[in-house]
């Protein structure tokens, strides 16, 4: 990404970066917690042992609630966590936009590999950061008939933001050890 001057990222800049990393982690500890060990269904069969090894009958309509109660905590940070990522990624793109902030062009044969490669690593996670804003209202705010596949690709998260994760420390790797020496301590601490 093309930074507002060649030998530092502004005090915003950093703030609504690692403001998005930390509520992207956020949002995706919990998103996993939620589909996996914290599962409903997990949860379930976890109390329905329990209960059953010191003799104690629940029927599932009884346990629900138990869930719920367990999971709510949890899913109160998702959610609180969803809303200030919406206000970030909003601030985010409209920083770009007034500073005149680019990626680097995917399409532009004239650039190098590597920063087209950036370019289209920055315009996917983009764009799945807005799909994850959206189906996540959805599910959250509407209750249509779109809820099966909004919920399906809304869970992507859990693939695609490691791979991100990964690339990007890939690129930053790749930029230390080649065009963009010290880009790690720019973003840190400014210069």
């Amino acid at each position: 990404m093309k930074m507002e001057n060649k030998n530092q990222f502004t005090v915003i800049h950093r703030i609504l970066h690692w403001s998005v990393a930390l509520l992207m982690s956020i949002l995706f500890i919990t998103g996993f917690l939620r589909m996996y060990w914290m599962s409903k269904k997990t949860i379930i069969d976890t109390v329905e042992t329990e209960m059953q090894s010191h003799n104690i009958s629940l029927e599932k309509g009884q346990i629900i609630p138990i869930v719920k109660s367990i999971q709510k905590p949890m899913w109160e940070w998702h959610e609180y966590a969803a809303y200030i990522m919406f206000l970030a990624f909003l601030v985010r793109i409209i920083y770009m936009l007034v500073k005149g902030i680019k990626f680097p062009d995917p399409l532009k044969k004239s650039q190098s590999v590597k920063e087209r490669m950036q370019g289209f690593i920055y315009v996917i996670f983009y764009l799945f950061i807005a799909v994850s804003i959206v189906t996540g209202f959805y599910l959250k705010w509407v209750d249509g008939q779109w809820k099966e596949p909004m919920e399906a690709v809304h869970k992507w998260a859990i693939y695609w933001f490691p791979i991100f994760i990964l690339l990007h420390f890939g690129g930053i790797v790749i930029g230390e050890l080649t065009n963009k020496k010290g880009i790690v301590s720019k973003m840190v601490g400014g210069e």
